[in-house]
């Protein structure tokens, strides 16, 4: 499974567990891996990280994308997908120091394929606002 499928399938992921109350991390994944017939090590271990590491670091993440939408807004107002494009792109640019250039375009192509018209500019212009404050 190249990178780019493992990284749309760990955003399906984390969105789905931005709709579930009580969840279990552990249970869901290994639901989640299990239904979508996920066996590549290599895709299962970067899934994982992503899944672990956005919910362990999630009130850091929350911050920093607040901190980088127009002061007008509120992060509660911005739609779950693109809530979840933005802890998907800031986890990997911050947390497991990915090159910021290749997670802002796949997190961009996933933002033009799940999100709506203005997905796209919102999701890039967040993500760049992070790489521009070097967070």
């Amino acid at each position: 499974m190249k990178r780019s499928e493992a990284r749309e399938q760990a955003f399906k992921l984390l969105y789905s567990l931005q709709l579930i109350e009580d969840k279990d991390i552990e249970e869901q994944l290994n639901l989640f891996l299990e239904e979508n017939n996920i066996v590549d090590n290599d895709a299962i271990e970067y899934i994982k990280d992503i899944i672990v590491g956005t919910n362990k670091n999630n009130s850091e993440i929350e911050k920093i994308i607040s901190e980088n939408i127009k002061s007008d807004w509120d992060i509660t107002r911005i739609s779950k997908i693109d809530l979840t494009l933005l802890k998907l792109g800031i986890y990997e640019i911050v947390y497991s120091k990915l090159p910021y250039k290749v997670v802002i375009n796949e997190v961009v192509e996933l933002a033009k394929k799940y999100g709506d018209d203005k997905s796209k500019a919102f999701v890039n212009g967040a993500l760049a606002g992070v790489v521009k404050k070097g967070i």
